[in-house]
Formats: C-alpha cells, structure tokens, sequence
C-alpha cells in the first residue's frame, strides 16, 4: 500500500522537483507545471500521462486507475487510488509524469548511479563546493560550441549559468526534506 507521503519521497528526489499548496491539496511541480496532485484525504493521487494511453491504462485496471473529471480531459492527466498502487510500480508512474515536464537532459538521471544524482542534484541546487568533490578533476563537457576541459572550469560556466528556478520554503517533517514553492 502506498501513501502520499510515498509519493512524496519518490518527487521530491527528483531534480527541480518541489512541493506546491493551493486550495488545501498538495501538488508536485517543475517549474509552473504539475506532475503530481493528491486529493484533500491524500487517498488519491492525479499525476501526469499520455492522452493517448491513458484510456489503455485505466482499461488495464479500473480499480486503481480513473479518468479526471470531464474539466481536465484536455490535460494529459489520469487518477489513481494510492492504496492499490504497488511501490515499485507508483515510482514508475510519478518518474514518467515528472520526465512530461522536465528537460530531456534529466529524463535518464533516475535511472544512474547515486554519484551522477547527486552531482545532478547538488548542480541543480548550485551548491559548488559540494558538486566539485563529485567531478572528475580532468572532466570534459560539451554543448554545441562549447567545449570544456577540466573540473575548474566546468564549475566556472555553471556558476555564471545559473538555471532560473522558482523560489522555495524548505520544512523538515519526520527526517525527510520537502520544498515547496511560496
């Protein structure tokens, strides 16, 4: 059986993913857009999918899985009773629902080795020092015309290439850290 709090852990490890309130229900977004919703009881969850499957999915098991209300058809949104969800198979779920809304670039980090998640992560919370203990010293990194030797100045471009993000409150519940955007 999963819970929202479940959910909660598997979204908010993935990059520029954070926790947003509205309306009393709690949302998963990157950036503006959400991936992940629970209901006010937090016993359903709403998440990102292809219009086009989303039928096939809900065909597959119409006891965990439903349609939104007929308002949000027009999204690529399906629903799921969380207590019927396995864990493995809800972490897939909200993994693809965030991989709608994130840059490609992301879309392969959940399935990496720890370390290059978490330079992925400490790169996404521009935390430098952290990130260079995580680099190979003779790293190499390109991007079109850019062409980077070294882990000095890899760290350089990213320090004066900040990625934009929203601004985030930060609470710690339970020993897990959630963020959300204000």
């Amino acid at each position: 059986m999963v819970t929202a709090d479940d959910v909660r852990r598997v979204g908010l490890a993935l990059p520029r993913s954070y926790e947003f309130h509205t309306g009393g229900r709690a949302k998963l977004k990157v950036r503006q857009i959400v991936y992940a919703a629970f209901s006010r009881d937090e016993t359903q969850m709403g998440f990102g999918y292809p219009k086009l499957e989303r039928d096939g999915l809900v065909a597959s098991d119409p006891e965990t899985f439903f349609l939104p209300p007929t308002s949000d058809l027009r999204y690529q949104w399906v629903c799921a009773h969380l207590d019927r969800l396995g864990a493995d198979e809800m972490r897939e779920l909200v993994t693809d629902a965030w991989r709608l809304c994130s840059p490609a670039m992301l879309h392969e980090l959940p399935e990496q080795p720890a370390p290059t998640a978490a330079a992925w992560d400490a790169m996404d919370r521009q935390e430098w020092g952290e990130l260079r203990s995580l680099l190979n010293p003779y790293v190499r990194f390109a991007d079109g015309s850019l062409s980077l030797r070294g882990r000095s100045q890899l760290l350089a471009h990213l320090h004066d290439h900040p990625t934009p993000r929203p601004p985030t409150e930060v609470e710690v519940r339970d020993g897990q850290v959630y963020r959300w955007s204000r």
